[in-house]
């Protein structure tokens, strides 16, 4: 029986034609906690790590997906359905969610806010077709038929693996000392080895102790596979390895001790391309260092092999902890070059530091490291739920040529100010969230950021006044017409539409995330003939109940007491004019934020900062109201001694620190 009858048997009946194809899931594997429909087409779920979950399927076209969850009260607290850029915003009914895909996308599926180490999280990978017409009886091949595979796979030059759908390999993929190997298909490799969950000993280099593992290997293509790691250990490592190639790689990492689970690392070598792919890890996505022995002081002070050569592109990465690209650490020896990445979703990076704050690229080997790290290029990159844009801090001789072009904050701000320090110059940032956070650090000598406008103004303004479901909102775009230039809004509630002038009515007031809030997510994607584009987002937040100017502070006594350690802070601001304001906390102490008479909201679950530091992790706390011209009262409990950063936005006023008084 094939893969879609063992599917559609699952249903319980048979449904119409499809464009897409699903595969049959084994038992080891399989879970109910999540139910995929496409298409009318009934399926469990891969139970992948920790209470992570994933689907695979094939489609040449649009599909309609619905995810059941087993809980019924699941999805009370909303749903967030990542990369933003898609626009994809579900229906609910029940525990079930609806969405339409348009094609092969790399989804994250979750909860609002819910990302890190303990999240219930979903990742559905809609795959192109797959046209490798590769069989049990294809000469040269060596092939994984669907079911339960025990044991590692050992490549041997010259030769082509094919993992069918549906097969599943408990194991690694030793790339050990060989060249010219291809491994193909849909299938997946779990990795759950025996390291000790209380140690790091995930660094190792050798056989079977990383799902994906290469030494000395050359001319490798690794494409459409799925990979799995349970246990702490580093996912994918390289080591002096060249002309590596990775297409529509999925690999998802987790574990409840929420580190040591690297996405991709190069322990020297380089000449590498990753493509189309997906990353979900529990330390740094992408990490490069000379070489790696342990933690010794003999072991850091041995020279490494240079890193050179990588290109990443049209990839979506996301990580519970730790960077989203690391290079170096203190006292390692080793110089790396050209590494480039563009066209990149980061879904999540860690909150938190490790002895410097954590960042979406970090060049850090402070004290100690000794080498050259040049040309350095990130371009048309979209930061969702991020902490700092980078953290470079170098010794000795030298970093230069770190070039940022085109990356975009699409919802909210950074937590922490980047930062220079040391031998560093030629950063420079054109377009994007250069001071978000605050402008950049520069410490130590370090050359100071070069900062360049956008070539346009990528915002855009909105009807004024109060707005309110199905009432039509006028959109308008800074930027003029001109030759060739492409206006898309995403609205947030799952619409979109073209033109630098349109007009657009939100059919309910539940927001973009089906919380309540009454605040969307309005995306204005911006395209130039040449290929340049920006992304702009701004929160438009529709009236429900309408708070009046001259009403704050209507708590009771008992409502306006502090806990003990607490201390309440009162912030009177003015409110320009009518309409929809969004109230953004950053600090990283657990307690309340409300505006006027609104019931508190909660900050989140203090979160440590990481590497055994007591103090914890910067968060946002979001508050959004529809507000009447004149004075409002900003309500904060936090930590005694702490001064929380406040950003305010709304009509006509860009996200920025609320002025005091």
């Amino acid at each position: 029986m094939g893969a879609l009858a063992l599917l559609v048997g699952f249903a319980g009946g048979v449904c119409a034609a499809s464009a897409a194809t699903l595969y049959p899931i084994p038992a080891e594997v399989s879970s109910t906690h999540y139910v995929v429909t496409i298409d009318g087409q009934r399926t469990p779920v891969v139970h992948a790590a920790s209470n992570y979950y994933l689907l695979n399927f094939d489609t040449d076209g649009p599909v309609t997906v619905a995810v059941t969850a087993d809980d019924p009260y699941f999805w009370d607290a909303g749903v967030e359905i990542q990369p933003m850029r898609l626009g994809i915003r579900p229906s609910r009914e029940g525990r079930t969610i609806r969405f339409r895909l348009d094609g092969p996308q790399k989804l994250s599926i979750s909860r609002p806010g819910d990302h890190f180490a303990e999240a219930d999280m979903l990742f559905l990978f809609a795959n192109e077709r797959e046209h490798a017409h590769i069989g049990p009886g294809t000469p040269g091949v060596r092939y994984y038929a669907p079911g339960v595979h025990r044991g590692s796979i050992d490549a041997h030059s010259g030769e082509t693996i094919y993992l069918a759908g549906g097969a599943v390999i408990f194991g690694s993929l030793n790339l050990w000392q060989v060249h010219d190997v291809r491994v193909l298909g849909r299938g997946m490799i779990v990795y759950d080895g025996p390291q000790n969950p209380e140690a790091d000993e995930g660094w190792m280099h050798k056989p079977d102790w990383h799902v994906i593992v290469m030494d000395n290997a050359e001319n490798i293509e690794i494409n459409g596979i799925t990979t799995v790691v349970r246990s702490r250990t580093w996912q994918i490592q390289m080591k002096d390895s060249h002309h590596i190639g990775f297409y529509n790689v999925k690999a998802v990492a987790g574990l409840k001790g929420d580190a040591n689970q690297d996405g991709m690392d190069w322990l020297g070598g380089g000449d590498t391309t990753v493509r189309n792919s997906f990353l979900r890890a529990s330390d740094d996505v992408f990490a490069a260092q000379g070489n790696w022995e342990g933690y010794s002081d003999e072991a850091m002070l041995t020279p490494g092999h240079d890193v050179a050569n990588i290109t990443i592109a049209d990839t979506v990465a996301s990580t519970s902890i730790s960077n989203t690209v690391r290079v170096a650490w203190p006292q390692k020896i080793f110089s790396s070059a050209h590494f480039h990445m563009r066209n990149v979703d980061v879904l999540h990076t860690g909150f938190g530091d490790c002895k410097v704050p954590f960042a979406f690229f970090e060049l850090w080997a402070d004290p100690g490291g000794v080498g050259t790290h040049t040309d350095y290029t990130f371009e048309d990159i979209r930061l969702e739920d991020w902490y700092s844009l980078y953290q470079i801090r170098y010794p000795n001789p030298s970093v230069s040529e770190v070039h940022f072009s085109g990356v975009w904050s699409m919802d909210g701000p950074g937590m922490v100010a980047a930062a220079v320090k040391g031998a560093v110059k030629g950063v420079t940032v054109e377009d994007g969230p250069a001071n978000e956070g605050g402008p950049t650090e520069v410490l130590d000598g370090a050359a100071a950021t070069a900062v360049a406008a956008a070539a346009w103004e990528p915002g855009f303004a909105y009807t004024p006044g109060l707005l309110r479901a199905r009432a039509p909102v006028t959109f308008t775009a800074a930027a003029e017409e001109a030759p060739g230039r492409r206006f898309e809004w995403l609205f947030g509630d799952g619409t979109r539409a073209e033109g630098r002038v349109v007009r657009h009515a939100f059919v309910d007031d539940q927001g973009t995330l089906l919380d309540g809030s009454g605040r969307f997510r309005v995306l204005l994607h911006t395209r130039e003939q040449g290929g340049s584009q920006s992304w702009k987002s701004e929160s438009v937040v529709l009236a429900g109940r309408v708070h009046a100017s001259g009403r704050a502070d209507m708590r009771s006594a008992e409502e306006q007491a502090a806990a003990p350690g607490m201390v309440r802070m009162e912030r009177r601001f003015v409110v320009p004019a009518d309409g929809g304001y969004t109230v953004t906390v950053l600090t990283d102490s657990e307690g309340t934020v409300a505006l006027d008479d609104m019931a508190p909201v909660s900050s989140p679950k203090p979160r440590a900062r990481a590497c055994g530091s007591d103090e914890s992790a910067m968060q946002p706390t979001r508050v959004s109201a529809a507000m009447r011209a004149g004075p409002h009262q900003l309500h904060l409990t936090v930590r005694a001694g702490l001064k929380p950063v406040v950003l305010w936005e709304g009509p006509g006023v860009e996200r920025q620190v609320l002025p005091a008084q």
